[in-house]
């Protein structure tokens, strides 16, 4: 792991909550369209945000 300041790793904390928060929020507006497109581009949408989640948590590896 990088040493890392403690603002840094402030900010990143902050961020993989918000990157958290929308990959939940994108997949529960999934499960609750029927709209198959809507529903394709959520799933998408919560995949890019768990895929930023992910490489963020690399940086505290």
């Amino acid at each position: 792991m990088a040493n890392l300041s403690s603002k840094e790793l402030s900010a990143l904390e902050d961020q993989l909550g918000f990157e958290c928060m929308l990959c939940c929020k994108y997949q529960d507006a999934a499960q609750a369209t029927q709209e198959t497109e809507l529903k394709n581009t959520y799933n998408q949408y919560a995949a890019q945000h768990k895929r930023n989640y992910d490489t963020l948590l690399g940086f505290l590896r």
